[in-house]
């Protein structure tokens, strides 16, 4: 047995089923072992991708999604991917093939130190230099990309090493993932601080869903009866339509929730990481913080902490729940806030405007998924209507990256959230623009018989930049380019391949594409003369 064979034994015994990757010549010994294993290893056109697809694995199983490349080029593609699991906190370990450790004290062809590359981007990360300490590093990648905030891992293994032959040795066992909660005395004084509150408001993040901790905290909210507002990556946390949620927060200006934010005296951050939404922009006047988390706040001008809650989000919002007696209060102050996001997007469900407008594109595709069905939004100016108005019943079913907020995302996203959820419709929601970064992994799409739906939104240039562009200068700059035929160009990947033409053909596209059961592409111009429209439209709120 060689090295590279010991450590995919070690992958089996961690229970991987895939491994996303491109291969190279540095990495063919790993290639030749995963020939003999149960493994599947899944091809995709492009390593940023592999490492895409990995983490949303990660996310929606709870298991660290593998991704793997070749040194060098292979190695650099791959962690603009791994980066942005790392900042969204999906778990992740990511393989490197590498030079011979013969060439690492020269210049040498595509050799670049890895290992300090990607420190800044993983939580751990380290390279095998020789085969006995194998099962050590597999595990420990495996259990720290596992650990409370979940996040990237990297294994960096020399062509060299990997070939060597080495005596029969074990894979470690798994361990269990320990679990704390808070003090007692420190759930007490939380109970204080929301029983004494007038207007509490309670901003949900990522880390409920990472912690599986949704229906405590539906519980919890029912008991205390408190508003709830949700991160672009909280969404889903509470229904909307439960009466108690205020929907998403994340845009800039001042959005109805924005009021919320306002109107509140004591705000309660329940899984919230800093990364999803600077505080500057939704606590203004510096509301004092309960944070209920797994680690400790990050220090913050605009996050002022009174209490830190920490350990695991659903044991303690199961004490905070049981030790507060009074939850009568009145919440009234937060229906006019709910009717008036809720109404805008209802307002937009019949309307005709061509190219449509990206309101009227939400609706529909609200109106046609079912409530488990994934929505995946890629970076751009989609993503801020998807997160503001895309309206979510459960966790997970509208994945939006907003740490690193790379482009690209959606499209491999979609491929791995098909392999997980086979019986759910799956919808990449793409522009143009970040479309034709991951566009090749529609063949990887058709290769697997993965009916996915890509729905893309075209403007013919980067139009969230072009938003910014024009709010600050009035006019924009160099965001235009030109688009392929998506006919033929989706067509030849295998995809069905429909073109919106008029407004009215867009809903019952979607119905069609969701009964087919097959690849399928739909490509709607968009009309985002809307978004400035929207921004007029915030800066004339008066909260």
């Amino acid at each position: 047995m060689n090295v590279a064979e010991l450590l995919v034994k070690c992958l089996e015994r961690e229970g991987v089923e895939y491994v996303f990757g491109v291969p190279g010549e540095e990495n063919i010994d790993l290639m030749d072992a995963f020939s003999d294993s149960d493994i599947d290893f899944i091809v995709t056109h492009h390593e940023t991708s592999a490492a895409f697809m990995a983490a949303t694995y990660g996310r929606l199983t709870g298991d660290p999604g593998v991704c793997l490349a070749t040194l060098g080029p292979g190695a650099t593609n791959l962690m603009t991917g791994v980066a942005n699991a790392n900042m969204d906190h999906a778990p992740l370990v990511a393989i490197t093939g590498q030079a011979g450790l013969d060439r690492h004290h020269k210049i040498s062809h595509q050799y670049y130190d890895l290992i300090n590359m990607y420190e800044p981007v993983t939580k751990w990360n380290a390279q095998i230099k020789s085969g006995e300490i194998t099962p050590e590093v597999v595990r420990k990648a495996f259990q720290v990309a596992g650990q409370e905030k979940w996040g990237a891992t990297h294994i960096d293994l020399p062509e060299n090493v990997a070939s060597l032959e080495i005596d029969e040795t074990t894979p470690l066992m798994t361990n269990e993932r320990p679990h704390t909660k808070a003090h007692e005395g420190v759930i007490e004084q939380a109970v204080n601080m929301i029983e004494q509150a007038e207007n509490p408001l309670i901003l949900a993040g990522n880390g409920i869903s990472r912690q599986q901790a949704t229906e405590e905290f539906r519980t919890f909210v029912q008991k205390v009866h408190i508003p709830v507002v949700h991160s672009f990556m909280g969404k889903g946390a509470l229904s909307w339509e439960d009466n108690l949620s205020l929907l998403t927060a994340g845009i800039g200006g001042n959005d109805y929730i924005t009021c919320g934010f306002n109107k509140a005296d004591l705000i309660l951050t329940v899984g919230f990481d800093m990364a999803e939404y600077p505080p500057k922009n939704w606590n203004r006047s510096n509301t004092p913080i309960i944070h209920m988390d797994t680690e400790e706040a990050e220090t913050d001008a605009n996050y002022p902490a009174a209490l830190n809650v920490l350990g695991d989000i659903s044991e303690n919002l199961r004490q905070l729940g049981q030790n507060i007696q009074n939850a009568n209060r009145d919440a009234k102050w937060a229906a006019n806030i709910r009717e008036q996001a809720l109404n805008e997007l209802e307002s937009f469900r019949d309307d005709a405007h061509f190219p449509v407008k990206p309101q009227k594109i939400i609706s529909d595709l609200r109106a046609v998924l079912n409530e488990d069905d994934i929505a995946i939004s890629d970076v751009g100016a989609h993503k801020m209507w998807m997160a503001r108005m895309y309206h979510t019943y459960q966790p997970n079913t509208c994945l939006i990256s907003n740490g690193l907020a790379s482009m690209g995302v959606a499209v491999p996203s979609a491929i791995a959230a098909k392999m997980v959820h086979p019986e759910r419709h799956v919808v990449a929601v793409c522009g143009d623009g970040s479309f034709q970064m991951t566009g090749a992994e529609l063949e990887t799409a058709k290769r697997l018989e993965l009916p996915i739906i890509v729905l893309m939104w075209r403007d013919g240039g980067y139009g969230l930049i072009e938003w910014h562009q024009v709010k600050k200068f009035d006019r924009a700059s160099y965001i235009k380019f030109g688009n392929p035929d998506y006919q033929q160009l989706a067509g030849s990947y295998g995809f069905e391949v429909m073109t919106i033409t008029k407004t009215d053909e867009l809903k019952s596209a979607l119905e069609k594409a969701v009964a087919m059961n097959k690849p399928v592409f739909i490509d709607c111009p968009v009309d985002y003369s809307e978004n400035m429209k929207l921004t007029e439209k915030l800066g004339n709120i008066i909260c």
